[in-house]
């Protein structure tokens, strides 16, 4: 048996955070979080002084692991040794389970192929069956809503995939310009002319050609959704709507079998998304740095007006807690409702009942945080565990992964 014991922690739950906690660990579940009695700390209990215990953090939304594989656009690492580097970032980010989001496209300005693709997924899923990763490691499939080659080669490896009791994540997209996150074609045309150091000539001329493709592309993206809300109604997937920009839109994504709104570019989507009971995912990023890098809306309007359940990193997991703590210091969210949006929130979105909140019966996966300066530091975290013995009964423990001085 695996126990762990946790005394004069500022403990965040779910509907507020007690500043002298007394947190248990057994087995892997959590079996007590409560106000510590004074004078009553358990014999071997770790001492956190008045640092923050949370949840582990559960990214949704992370295109990172691309970053970590091709750091330049000449050098390209095995993606096995990427999943691998990644995960101590992961780990030291707060993130205990994280959705690696792998897109199926073939799209050479951002180094991406289908065959790329395709290596990312394996290794990710070789490294989640191998039971020794720092991390829960999992796939967001993002599926170019244009593309029949990407659809082939996603339902092949969603066809391949064990049966489990929480469905995979699919996210269909759409990043042509003039909707969607780049619906704003003025910023969009900025976009081009500083990524690819081109003249505005040219970025009106690359951005007229991808209309041109989009229009092209109109039969396969209505082919797309019509498969893809098929495997959703089945509950073999679960369909996250990529950059929904109007209740229009949100009303038909939903009717073909779309679960969550993922990056709302507009209060009005966001509202619909809300209005139809639909989780809404934001980004992190955003918040930290005060609004869209696309010129849509700011995710923090939207959690001010109650229109966020989710934020993800998007492309950088650090930003996950440093968005958290960021809310809670300027009074936008209380501590235990902006600590949400990165994990029961995620949780919900993800379809993960098992894990996001400090409550009995629930995975132990934690961090302990501390926050000097308002600048947060993971210092200690705690991952859960489920293995099977010989009758292939299910067996929780929970391993200390880090532990740092404050």
């Amino acid at each position: 048996m695996s126990r762990y014991v946790f005394a004069h922690a500022r403990a965040v739950l779910p509907d507020r955070t007690l500043d002298d906690a007394l947190v248990v660990v057994e087995d892997g579940r959590i079996t007590e979080a409560a106000p510590l009695t004074p004078g009553a700390v358990p014999a071997g209990a770790l001492d956190l002084g008045g640092a923050l215990l949370l949840p582990g953090i559960i990214d949704t939304h992370s295109d990172a692991l691309e970053k970590e594989q091709r750091p330049r656009p000449t050098v390209e690492f095995e993606a096995g040794f990427a999943v691998r580097s990644f995960e101590g970032r992961v780990r030291a980010a707060g993130v205990t389970t994280m959705h690696h989001a792998v897109s199926y496209q073939t799209k050479l300005e951002k180094d991406r192929t289908i065959e790329r693709s395709l290596a990312l997924t394996a290794a990710v899923r070789e490294r989640a069956a191998a039971g020794v990763g720092l991390v829960d490691h999992r796939v967001l499939h993002r599926l170019d809503a244009r593309d029949a080659d990407a659809l082939a080669a996603l339902q092949g490896v969603l066809a391949a995939q064990p049966h489990t009791d929480v469905p995979p994540l699919v996210s269909y997209e759409d990043h042509t310009p003039g909707q969607g996150q780049y619906r704003n074609l003025e910023t969009y045309r900025g976009i081009i002319q500083q990524q690819e150091n081109v003249s505005a000539e040219d970025a009106e001329r690359f951005i007229r050609d991808r209309i041109e493709e989009r229009t092209d592309g109109f039969p396969q993206r209505a082919r797309t959704l019509a498969h893809l809300g098929q495997e959703a109604r089945a509950g073999r997937i679960r369909l996250l709507a990529h950059d929904v920009e109007s209740a229009e839109e949100l009303a038909g994504v939903r009717a073909a079998g779309a679960a969550v709104a993922e990056f709302p570019t507009t209060r009005e989507a966001a509202r619909a998304a809300r209005d139809a009971g639909m989780p809404v995912v934001a980004g992190a990023p955003n918040v930290l740095r005060g609004g869209s890098h696309s010129g849509n809306v700011s995710a923090e309007t939207l959690i001010t007006e109650g229109l966020v359940d989710n934020l993800s990193s998007d492309y950088m997991p650090t930003t996950l807690l440093a968005a958290a703590l960021k809310l809670a210091e300027r009074g936008v969210a209380p501590l235990h409702t902006a600590v949400a949006l990165i994990t029961s929130g995620a949780a919900r979105t993800a379809g993960l009942t098992d894990r996001g909140a400090l409550v009995p019966g629930l995975r132990a996966d934690l961090v302990v945080v501390t926050a000097d300066g308002g600048r947060p530091t993971v210092r200690m975290s705690l991952l859960a565990e489920e293995t099977r013995d010989g009758d292939d009964t299910p067996l929780s423990t929970a391993r200390l992964l880090q532990a740092t001085g404050r």
